[in-house]
C-alpha cells in the first residue's frame, strides 16, 4: 500500500517479500519466543502458555506520500484489512464444504462450539483447522492491532486524528507503558469482541 502511495522505502530495503528471513528481528522473533518455549525448563514461563512475538517494522516515510494523513490512514489499515480478507476467504473454504458435503456440517462447526465452551481449538480435519485458526487468529490480529497503543497500527489513526498539541502529548507516552497497556489491556478487549464475531460466524455456517 505503501508503495502504490508513493512511499518506497520498503521495496528500497527489500522488505517487500515473502522470505521470512528478510522480515526476523533478533528479540521478537528469536530471543522472545524462546524465553517462552524454553522458560519453563528453566524455571519460569512467560505469558502461560501464549507465543508471542513480532517480525521487524516495515520502514515508512510518511513525507513521500502526496496526502500524508489520508495515504497515511491506508497505509495503516491495510493490515487490519488484510486480516478480514484471510477470515473472509477461511469462512468461504468452510461454507463450500458446507455446501457440497452436508454430512460434514458437524465435523465443520465442531471447532466453533468447543472453542467457545472450553476456549480450546480442536477439529478433526486438516482443511477445518487451518480455516478455523485462520479465523481466530486473524480476527485476534484485527483487533489488538487496532489498539490506539503506540506502536500498534491503531495508535497512527488516532494519532492523525488528533490535534497539535494532543499529539505532541501522544508522542511523549514511554515505551513501556504502551507495552503496559498490551499485556493489560490487550486480551480483554480482544475477548471482549472475538467471542461475540465468532458466534456470528458460527451462527451464519449453521443456517447456510
Amino acid at each position: 500500500m505503501a508503495s502504490r502511495l508513493g512511499d518506497q522505502t520498503a521495496r528500497l530495503e527489500g522488505r517487500i517479500t515473502l522470505n521470512p528471513m528478510y522480515h526476523v528481528d533478533p528479540v521478537g522473533t528469536l530471543l522472545f519466543p524462546a524465553l517462552i518455549i524454553f522458560g519453563p525448563f528453566i524455571g519460569f514461563s512467560f505469558f502461560s502458555g501464549f507465543l508471542v512475538g513480532w517480525a521487524k517494522p516495515t520502514p515508512v516515510i510518511t513525507r513521500n506520500f502526496r496526502k500524508i494523513v489520508r495515504d497515511d490512514n491506508l497505509t495503516t489499515l491495510a493490515g487490519p484489512v488484510s486480516n478480514l480478507l484471510i477470515v473472509l476467504v477461511a469462512f468461504i473454504v468452510l461454507a463450500i464444504n458446507i455446501k457440497a458435503v452436508p454430512a460434514a456440517r458437524g465435523t465443520i462447526l465442531l471447532p466453533f462450539e468447543i472453542y467457545q465452551s472450553t476456549g480450546q481449538v480442536f477439529a478433526t480435519t486438516p482443511i477445518v483447522l487451518v480455516c478455523f485458526l485462520a479465523i481466530l487468529i486473524n480476527l485476534m490480529l484485527f483487533f489488538f492491532n487496532l489498539l490506539p497503543i503506540p506502536p500498534l497500527d491503531g495508535s497512527r489513526v488516532l494519532r492523525n486524528l488528533l490535534p497539535y498539541n494532543a499529539v505532541q502529548v501522544y508522542d511523549r507516552v514511554p515505551i513501556w507503558v504502551s507495552y503496559l497497556l498490551m499485556v493489560l489491556v490487550g486480551g480483554s478487549v480482544i475477548m471482549a469482541f472475538l467471542r461475540p464475531l465468532l458466534s456470528l460466524v458460527y451462527s451464519v455456517l449453521i443456517h447456510i
